[in-house]
């Protein structure tokens, strides 16, 4: 494991005046201007404050083809990605289109035979729907990169309408209306949407285009913030930058949540994953449900997650809630014999971790659950990680995670240009991607990419960084700040707070084997606290990176800091 540095961000001193001037609690002042918000508007996260949907390149365009094919009587079919924000975006394509007398229905890909996208295998599955051929595709979460796809949908005579938050490439498809915020030309400000709240912005689109219609009166139509559940659970589980106005929708969405009115699936989720929806966060989309409506398409078919989201029927809901539940339990199984094997084969290979980079593979291994070995792999040895299994006779699938310093896809793409024809396909973005390779080029490509790294960072080790809010007020050091910090919308791009205080260890002992429960005094302030995942034995005094948390123990609320680092 390398050992991080502990550092503290710096706060912007002007924009923490403005904030507290607002009437914004001093510590949120102080944690909010240290990640970029310079003013109280950016902390406005009510309706009214959202970016309006006309600023969306093309959102109007594509409203009114949707528009005229709900007129026309035309068959839509949804073509999704199969992860949480491809399944929560088809919901919200499915519940808003529906409700707007669309004839919709869907098509989620099975990654593991037609790959990624709307591709030409996926248009032949859509020419053989249940339902007959389809007038119209529209993809969520996917359809960028799609350029062989949609000239084949054009070929059979289906038209495409793309919504889609990934970056393009070279070329972009042929498709009747692209809505994606990151296509060249688009001013939309929030270049962090995730796919669900790009298929949101445009029912939005739909909805004001069928009141200028005049079919629904002008605030009449379908409540579409009856989806902000959906909308936060995909933004949250795609891991995109917070930035404000994401932090609106999931705050509405969360909101919704806690208030009990929300979507039966996302109930039932809630439920078997033994959460309160009344205390709902961010943490719970993004590590209790998330994970399981993920699980879906890792291991079976996303078929199953979008039919959870999209049921109105509790008792059906919580059956499908309990399947997901099961499929997760596998693939957390499987997860972890993969995890031990990478390990096991990394100590083996004394050079295994020398380079700039890792890439593993091992012919056993579950092509939807390397990414989570590489995202594992990664956080122990800071590097940019690549993990492969098979994908057919003469394949390899691999997925990547990747830390600050490196651009993942930019890694890939240099390897391209440098080997061309090494790498078959790939996509993605910073911190992820994915790419397919033939069975035999695995060391051409593992060195390849070591090489590329190296050029594009000049470097070839990295150190972690823990990044902390400094010390903690000791006036702020209770249960009622843990309860305030607790209540706002925190995630990548707007980390959660972290506190780096001294300490001396008054007490410690281990708990379950694995986790050390502590008592820290801090001047004359004793702290109950916890290490979790960490069994060995602390010195008396100890610096120590920390979340403050609620303890709620027989009806009696208590702060609790869980340690994440100590030196």
């Amino acid at each position: 494991m390398v050992s991080p540095r502990l550092t503290s961000r710096p706060t912007d001193a002007n924009a923490r005046r403005a904030l507290e001037a607002a009437g914004i609690h001093p510590l949120l002042s102080r944690l909010w201007a240290s990640r970029g918000v310079t003013h109280p508007d950016q902390t406005r996260l009510a309706w009214p404050a959202m970016l309006p949907p006309n600023q969306l390149t093309q959102a109007g365009h594509a409203a009114a083809l949707l528009a005229d094919a709900i007129q026309q009587g035309k068959r839509m079919l949804i073509v999704a990605d199969y992860d949480c924000d491809g399944a929560t975006a088809c919901a919200v394509g499915l519940r808003a289109l529906g409700a707007m007398g669309a004839e919709v229905d869907f098509l989620v890909p099975n990654r593991f035979e037609t790959g990624y996208g709307l591709s030409p295998a996926v248009v032949d599955l859509a020419l053989r729907h249940a339902n007959g051929k389809p007038d119209l595709i529209i993809t969520v979460d996917n359809g960028i990169a799609s350029v062989d796809g949609v000239a084949a949908a054009n070929a059979a005579g289906i038209g495409v309408v793309v919504t889609d938050h990934h970056l393009p490439g070279d070329q972009l498809p042929a498709a009747l209306a692209i809505v994606n915020p990151n296509q060249p030309g688009c001013g939309f400000a929030s270049k962090n949407l995730a796919g669900v709240g790009v298929i949101f912005y445009l029912m939005l689109a739909l909805r004001a285009e069928l009141r200028s219609r005049g079919i629904y009166p002008p605030d009449g139509g379908p409540r579409l913030d009856a989806l902000a559940d959906l909308v936060a659970l995909g933004t949250v589980a795609d891991v995109v930058r917070l930035d404000p106005n994401n932090r609106l929708l999931v705050t509405q969405g969360l909101a919704r949540m806690r208030s009990g009115r929300m979507q039966p699936g996302l109930r039932a989720l809630f439920a078997v994953a033994a959460r309160e929806p009344r205390e709902a966060s961010s943490f719970d989309l993004g590590f209790a449900l998330g994970p399981r409506i993920n699980a879906a398409g890792r291991l079976a078919d996303m078929s199953l997650g979008i039919a959870c989201l999209t049921t109105d029927d509790e008792a059906q809901a919580l059956d499908m809630a309990r399947q997901l539940d099961q499929i997760n339990r596998e693939r957390r199984g499987i997860e972890a014999e993969m995890r031990d094997q990478a390990m096991a084969a990394m100590a083996a290979e004394p050079d295994a971790a020398s380079g700039a980079s890792v890439c593993v593979y091992d012919e056993s291994w579950h092509q939807g659950v390397v990414g989570l070995v590489a995202s594992r792999l990664k956080e122990k040895f800071w590097r940019p990680t690549l993990a492969f299994a098979p994908a057919g006779d003469d394949e390899m699938r691999g997925s990547g995670r990747s830390i600050p310093d490196v651009h993942l896809r930019d890694a890939l793409d240099l390897v391209s240009k440098r080997h061309p024809g090494l790498i078959r396909k790939f996509g993605g973005h910073a911190m992820a991607a994915g790419l397919t390779l033939g069975r035999t080029d695995f060391a051409d490509f593992s060195r390849a990419f070591d090489a590329a790294v190296r050029e594009l960072t000049g470097r070839e080790a990295f150190e972690p960084l823990i990044e902390t809010d400094g010390p903690l007020e000791s006036g702020y050091a209770n249960a009622e700040v843990a309860g305030l910090l607790q209540q706002q919308v925190w995630g990548a791009g707007f980390a959660a707070p972290l506190f780096l205080d001294e300490f001396s260890v008054q007490g410690q002992r281990l708990v379950g084997g694995k986790h050390m429960k502590l008592s820290l005094q801090r001047d004359r302030q004793r702290f109950d606290a916890i290490w979790f995942n960490h069994d060995q034995p602390l010195p008396e005094r100890i610096q120590a990176a920390y979340r403050l948390e609620q303890n709620i123990w027989n009806g009696i609320i208590n702060v609790q800091l869980v340690i994440e680092h100590a030196q």
